[in-house]
């Protein structure tokens, strides 16, 4: 298979891309291909042409993209050919999701499949003609090739170029009336609060695989959101007696993440986890690193964790936040967003290959392991002769012919018996040996480091950072760490939030308007805030308002939340919208509700608005949750018959349903050791219906804000003990419990319910 180059020899081709910041425009700047960034330099010269635009969308960290690119953008031939009969634009996905999304859209409703690199053809008023993804450079693979694809459209926009317009314009009608749908009610139907999270929790169930874990076959994707759904009805099951269903949940999403953190998706030397596996057993990986991955994949761990109190999963948590600040966090606090797939094999290499960085011969690692080579070679099934070969789907193509994928087939406490070992000494001895293969691998080139900044997926990373700061002080005293997990104080997590969202403000945000800005990369991008961005962050910064305690991030996710509804709410249909609708080059707004890789922006929104309408009272309130019901109401039917394709809406349903929102009110010094023993009790047991708010009332400035915001709050701080450094008031069903003082007190009060 064909690599990407890594050749630093001078340039022979230099395009429009090279003033772009974008990494994966820049990674193009010297095709010989005349590539234009999306703009109207762009349409204006296919309409001065009269000619087609090919519009390729890919993204920096994409293996496939990096193919197509050495076998077509680099091909002489066939660059001719595009600048002879086409207006050629590259577009970064991750830097223009609108745009994406639109031909993404029409590509998998004609073809009923997409991916990346998106390959379309548009008219010149940007209207889509044909489409597909990865093209190789002549028939092959059961594919036509790009230059086939090519002659045949040039052929057809020459003899019949007014039928594809009118077809194009057809099809993007079609689309827009098809994802835009207005819900019939501004309210959900009390069957639907009921069946919703059932309906989905039954589908996920029977798509189980009790084997390997995961839910359908392979390629098995760590789609997090269907896990929190299953953790989700656990509490609530476990709430209402019905123990034995909840364990069923449970014993899925246990073995899922043990089969997950064990397999080869999972950087055993590194830290943190791969895209997707590719076989149906968590062994081979896609071995790019995306930012969106590690926040939520982090979040299941510690949920799992605070209802288990299994340092395990809390190990693995800790496991991909390390990485995060170890590899992929600027020196300003932001947070970059993905590691490549593919690396050179060796220093001077002309050509990179997927999962070089991460594969090894055993030769490579029985050298600098020493006497300990045997029992590291048992535990991650490595051998002579390869590893690859647990399923016909790990290495279809022999790509990893010989090469080695860390994989552990057995648990810990069975192989420390095995090669007579306490499991303290046995895991301290693999974790010498990770440290030594990191210390070799750290010597290779390494991946391409995608370093823009997004504004959504931050926003999952600081609300990762954000639970993890309070979640991981509770667990169990003596608790040992190994490598690559560095047993970090949890409070300096919350700091890697802090100075995450502080970036964020500082850099993508405009005080004046209040709209934030999609990306930054050598400063902001053109693109504005999106949809996601705005649900995404707003999340994080109630995480970090309700785990770490400053009323700056609320006041700001309160601010953020008026201008979403600003820019995206559908006040008379119901529901967000993905774009502003500012950009008439972008053709379709689309109300996007499917929970995927990432969950949609209306599911996040849906849940954002219900704990805001906890946190503050009065008419706002009431507001809040009519926005949460009547967009809920958009994606009635879709809820009804397929809540596998949006399990966190379907959490957020439920939520909604819930009559009262359990309020745990802490009121106090926050700079006091014993305030802060109080948040470490509350976030001691996993329950994702509890408002949690923290006021200091010697503040001048959080007691303005309260009385502003939720008087009967503000009330209650004014009634609490004055000479206590930390009380908790825990109010249900508009009943509050007698204040506490005592941690433990206050978690058993909170276990009770």
């Amino acid at each position: 298979m064909a690599g990407s180059s890594t050749s630093a020899a001078p340039h022979r081709h230099t395009n429009r891309l090279a003033s772009e910041h974008s990494p994966y425009l820049l990674q193009h700047a010297h095709n010989p291909v005349d590539w234009y960034p999306w703009g109207e330099e762009a349409f204006e010269n296919a309409r001065k042409r009269n000619v087609p635009i090919f519009l390729s969308i890919g993204y920096s960290t994409c293996h496939w993209c990096h193919v197509m690119e050495v076998e077509s953008f680099e091909n002489k031939e066939i660059a001719k050919m595009l600048n002879d009969w086409f207006v050629s634009i590259k577009v970064d996905r991750e830097e223009r999701p609108d745009v994406d999304k639109v031909y993404m859209t029409y590509v998998s409703a004609l073809y009923g499949g997409g991916g990346w690199p998106l390959s379309v053809f548009l008219s010149p008023n940007l209207k889509p003609l044909m489409g597909g993804t990865y093209f190789p450079p002549d028939d092959n693979y059961g594919r036509p090739g790009f230059k086939t694809v090519l002659r045949k459209v040039k052929e057809a926009w020459e003899t019949k170029c007014e039928m594809l317009e009118r077809g194009g314009t057809l099809a993007i009608e079609q689309l827009s009336e098809a994802l835009s749908a207005a819900a019939k009610s501004t309210k959900l139907s009390d069957e639907l609060a009921q069946a919703s999270l059932k309906t989905c929790s039954q589908q996920l169930a029977s798509s189980y695989d009790p084997k390997f874990g995961g839910f359908g076959s392979a390629p098995k994707f760590p789609r997090p959101v269907e896990v929190c759904l299953l953790l989700y009805e656990s509490k609530k099951l476990m709430e209402n007696s019905r123990q034995s269903e909840a364990n069923k949940n449970m014993r899925m999403i246990c073995h899922t993440l043990h089969c997950m953190a064990r397999g080869g998706i999972h950087d055993h030397i590194g830290g943190g986890f791969h895209r997707y596996s590719v076989d149906e057993c968590w062994h081979v990986p896609h071995f790019e690193k995306m930012l969106y991955d590690q926040g939520q994949v982090a979040n299941v761990y510690l949920d799992t964790f605070s209802i288990t109190r299994d340092a395990f999963y809390a190990s693995i948590a800790r496991d991909v936040l390390d990485y995060l600040r170890r590899e992929m966090i600027g020196d300003t606090g932001e947070i970059y967003s993905a590691e490549d797939a593919d690396s050179a094999e060796h220093h001077g290499a002309s050509r990179k290959k997927e999962g070089a960085f991460y594969v090894w011969t055993s030769q490579e690692i029985e050298e600098p392991l020493g006497e300990y080579a045997n029992l590291f070679k048992d535990h991650y099934y490595i051998k002579p002769s390869g590893n690859c070969d647990l399923s016909r789907m790990s290495d279809p193509h022999n790509e990893f012919k010989g090469k080695i994928v860390l994989i552990e087939r057995e648990d810990i406490p069975s192989m420390a018996s095995k090669w007579g070992k306490s499991v303290d000494e046995y895991c301290h001895i693999l974790a010498e040996c990770r440290k030594k293969l990191f210390d070799v691998r750290s010597k290779r080139p390494r991946p391409h480091l995608d370093d823009k900044v997004i504004v959504s997926w931050n926003g999952l990373a600081v609300s990762s950072f954000a639970r993890a700061s309070r979640i991981l002080r509770t667990e169990p005293k003596g608790t040992k760490y190994y490598f690559p997990v560095v047993g970090c104080d949890p409070n300096e997590y919350l700091e890697v939030a802090e100075k995450a969202a502080s970036f964020i403000r500082k850099n993508l945000y405009d005080l004046s308007t209040q709209r934030l800005q999609h990306s930054f990369r050598n400063g902001p991008s053109k693109a504005p805030g999106f949809l996601d961005d705005y649900a995404f962050l707003i999340s994080g910064l109630l995480d970090l308002y309700e785990f770490g305690g400053k009323i700056d991030w609320l006041s700001w996710a309160i601010e953020l939340q008026a201008t979403q509804d600003k820019l995206f709410l559908d006040r008379e249909g119901g529901g967000y919208y993905n774009t502003p609708g500012e950009d008439p080059s972008v053709l379709l707004r689309i109300k996007e509700d499917h929970d995927g890789a990432e969950p949609s922006g209306n599911s996040v929104a849906a849940i954002n608005l219900i704990r805001l309408s906890s946190i503050i009272s009065g008419a706002r309130s009431e507001d809040y949750r009519r926005t949460a019901e009547h967009l809920l109401a958009v994606f009635e039917t879709r809820l009804k018959d397929q809540g596998i394709a949006v399990p966190l809406m379907c959490c957020a349903v439920d939520m909604l349903a819930v009559p009262s929102r359990k309020q745990v009110v802490l009121v106090g010094d926050k700079a006091s050791a014993e305030f802060d023993d109080m948040v470490v009790a509350v976030f001691a047991s996993y329950d994702p219906n509890r408002t949690v708010i923290q006021i200091d009332h010697s503040s001048r400035e959080e007691m303005e804000f309260w009385e502003n915001c939720n008087p009967n709050i503000a009330q209650m701080v004014k009634g609490t003990m004055e000479d206590k450094q930390a009380v908790a008031h825990v109010c249900q069903d508009f009943v509050c419990s007698p204040p506490v003082t005592d941690p433990d007190a206050l978690r058993a009060l909170l276990g009770k319910a």
